[in-house]
């Protein structure tokens, strides 16, 4: 799992010889991670800076309802917003972490101001902004 992780597009005979298996071996191993639902899927990791999408801010939410329906309603409305690559409900003093991803920090701030700032369920913002990503192992 450690060589699909580092290369989604190995061949099966360069994976088998780099896990010491046969190859007939190694995919119907492969297969049935998929099968399983270990491996989920394959995809390409793109490079967001050359997409012009290189500021990246984690962004701590907290909302001003803690229901059910706040929560919902907040998830279907950052669902819709393409700067957020991934949101997290996550525990603590805060109810969601989300890892937005803009051109730059004039985008970030209409993102900030007209989206996130407008939902009615949200009570604060704490934005931190990513300097640097020495090690970042997300495929």
């Amino acid at each position: 799992m450690r060589e699909l992780s580092r290369d989604g597009r190995i061949s099966n005979i360069e994976l088998a010889d780099r896990v010491g298996l046969s190859p007939s071996a190694c995919l119907r191993r492969v297969q049935e991670l998929e099968r399983r639902g270990v491996i989920t899927g394959y995809r390409a990791v793109l490079d967001r800076a050359a997409m012009g999408a290189g500021f990246v801010a984690y962004i701590g939410v907290g909302l001003n309802d803690h229901s059910k329906a706040s929560q919902e309603a907040f998830e279907k409305a950052i669902s819709t917003a393409p700067e957020v690559r991934e949101c997290h409900n996550i525990t603590g003093t805060i109810e969601y972490l989300l890892r937005v991803e803009c051109a730059d920090l004039k985008a970030y701030k209409h993102f900030h101001t007209d989206m996130l700032g407008a939902l009615p369920q949200v009570n604060g913002i704490t934005s931190y902004v990513v300097m640097g990503s020495p090690k970042d192992e997300r495929a």
